[in-house]
């Protein structure tokens, strides 16, 4: 399906003849374009010996290579019983020394192979005219257009549509729930219209000034996140014309081949997500077509020398690199993290496994490692294998990573046991390390930092609610009831996060220190961007116990919203919360018509869409 990512061939160019009188002996043309092959010729023997004599030193203990099953990777190997500062956070080795040998000499060989080929080539490369080397570079050239055509026109193969059940199962029974959901549909078509009004194109809105907007995480180009974003709300709530209007625009404007830096995992989660889950909803070609397009050109963001992948890759050149304030250049546990469920299905859909694989090795190279106390920290170094700073959070940097181990199992109809697995130690390193309950009562979730236990919980950590709801049924040792039971108590914690506020919007953190509980102390941390995670842990523990005040609890949090949030050109985040009277950051986030929207649909009518980022994973339930 998918071909090796190529590097463009159009940068490399033949100067010009001089046709102005010589300054050297005529034959002097000929001699400077020799010398610039003499000089490769040179430079590349260089390079080859060096990168050999790499593996032609003697054998060295500070050395190892661990299989994955996959590929090997070759990192540093740390004796713990011979003064390592940590012990047994590196112990990751292949148990068969001699295969490593027998490799070696293969590596060895090859090397030698290719310097005399290298050598051999640049040799025939001398013997050639300015002309024939120019015409060699435009074959290739059309050779790479030709193939990449091709490559388009091949249809994807057919695959079955699971029958969703409820996305159309009618109106609610009782008259107060159908005008509340009829009032969180009103608020969408307020956000959606003004969008299509001012921002139309563009990855979001800023409703305030009435204009588009966009952040680094899309990168320099319009890709209408918005319109991607929201494609599954809009199917579930009913607003087809509107999903007409936003498939229209995909199938005529979407484009990834543009010169652009992006986030992989933003770009994943509401790009692919929303993409895939707009195909299944409505079994569109074009938007699985549009899928499989972007996450070919996010498959260079994986050529590292670990195959975690970088944090942002360039669309058109395939260049990746890392956010430079992430640890030490880093990769981030939420973003790799965070690729699963996306991956699996484009295989799925495609029929080729390149997906799976890529995300698959993810998983295998985080069972080998070592980690601190149980807990996944949250960086990983894509170079060397290591992790980065000792720092685990539930929230921010971490959150979705175990969330998808969840659902990956879920998604798998709950036979993928090693996700699930995976899923039950880390959370009973979680319990054990990071959640504790205030002087007051309140049950939060920490950040530990480097052996500290900060009592801080971010806004985001509190989705964690609805996970230990969703994940109570097929926990270890019968202990369904303790995890529900810990998913209300976390839900009560947002909801005093949200009651202690003047706006009773939730901030963005908030402390548990000494007298202070479930507030925000400094103004960094006071704003709300019109985030999800509490209205989805409320609603995750409506559907699993039908209590009213999960139901009441989102109702008041949509009121605040509107009351406080609402604008004449959308929807607009708050600087903070705490003023009666707030300024507005004039920002309409994609993911509030994709998520805190959704979520409050109310739906009682059996859909069921079991997401925070992914919007594949859409099952029947029953009320």
């Amino acid at each position: 399906m998918t071909t090796p990512a190529l590097l463009p061939l159009s940068g490399r160019r033949i100067p010009p003849l001089n046709l102005g009188p010589p300054s050297f002996p005529h034959h002097r043309a000929t001699l400077r374009l020799s010398e610039k092959f003499i000089l490769l010729l040179i430079l590349s023997a260089f390079i080859t010996l060096c990168f050999g004599a790499f593996f032609f030193l003697p054998d060295s203990s500070k050395h190892k290579r661990f299989d994955l099953g996959l590929e090997d990777v070759l990192i540093p190997h740390v004796d713990a019983s011979k003064g390592a500062k940590n012990p047994g956070v590196f112990l990751i080795h292949g148990p068969d020394e001699h295969r490593h040998r027998e490799e070696e000499e293969r590596l060895r060989n090859k090397i030698r192979a290719d310097h005399e080929k290298a050598l051999e080539e640049a040799k025939e490369k001398l013997k050639k005219s300015r002309e024939e080397i120019r015409a060699e570079i435009q074959t290739e050239k059309n050779k790479v257009v030709q193939e990449m055509k091709t490559k388009e026109k091949k249809p994807l193969p057919p695959v079955p549509i699971p029958n969703l059940i409820g996305i159309d199962g009618g109106d609610p029974e009782d008259n107060d729930i159908r005008k509340k959901r009829e009032k969180i549909k009103e608020m969408m078509k307020h956000a959606w219209d003004n969008y299509r009004i001012y921002g139309w194109g563009h990855n979001e809105l800023r409703p305030i000034a009435r204009k588009g907007h966009s952040t680094n995480i899309f990168g320099s180009s319009q890709m209408g996140a918005t319109i991607v974003d929201a494609l599954d709300t809009l199917y579930i709530m009913g607003l087809h014309d509107e999903f007409r209007d936003g498939q229209k625009w995909i199938e005529h404007n979407l484009d990834f081949s543009v010169n652009s830096e992006v986030s992989v995992f933003e770009v994943n989660i509401r790009f692919i997500g929303g993409l895939l889950a707009a195909y299944y909803l409505s079994g569109e070609e074009i938007f699985k077509i549009k899928a499989v397009q972007l996450a070919e050109k996010l498959l260079p963001a994986f050529n590292t020398p670990t195959g975690i992948p970088w944090a942002m890759v360039n669309l058109k050149s395939g260049v990746g690199r890392n956010w430079g304030w992430a640890s030490a250049g880093s990769s981030i546990l939420a973003e790799f993290g965070t690729l699963h469920m996306e991956f699996v299905h484009l295989s799925y859909l495609t029929g080729d496994p390149v997906y799976y694989k890529k995300v698959m090795h993810i998983r295998k190279l985080l069972q080998k490692m070592d980690r601190p106390n149980g807990l996944y920290p949250n960086y990983l170094n894509p170079r060397t294998g290591r992790w980065g700073q000792y720092h685990t959070s539930v929230g921010g940097l971490g959150d979705s990573f175990y969330e998808y181990l969840l659902k990956a199992w879920l998604m798998s109809d709950k036979t993928d046991h090693e996700a699930r697995k995976m899923y039950d130690d880390a959370i009973e390193a979680i319990e054990k390390h990071l959640i504790k309950k205030s002087r007051g009562g309140l049950t939060f979730i920490g950040e530990w930092k480097n052996g500290h236990l900060e009592k801080k919980m971010g806004h985001l950590a509190c989705f964690a609610g609805g996970m230990f709801a969703l994940g109570a049924d097929g926990s270890r040792m019968d202990k369904a009831g303790h995890y529900l039971e810990l998913g209300a108590e976390i839900a009560r914690t947002c909801h005093e996060s949200y009651d202690r506020t003047a706006l009773k919007l939730g901030p963005e953190s908030f402390k548990f220190d000494g007298a202070v509980e479930a507030v925000a102390v400094r103004q960094a941390e006071k704003y709300y961007i019109l985030r999800p995670e509490v209205i989805e842990t409320y609603w995750y523990l409506w559907r699993f116990t039908h209590d009213p005040r999960y139901r009441q609890w989102g109702w008041e949090a949509a009121l605040a919203i509107e009351k406080y949030c609402r604008v004449s050109g959308g929807f607009s985040g708050v600087k903070d919360v705490y003023s009666s009277t707030p300024t507005h950051d004039d920002v309409q986030q994609s993911f509030f018509l994709a998520e805190t929207l959704n979520r409050g649909s109310y739906n009682p009518n059996c859909i069921y869409v079991a997401v925070t980022h992914n919007k594949i994973f859409v099952s029947a339930v029953l009320q």
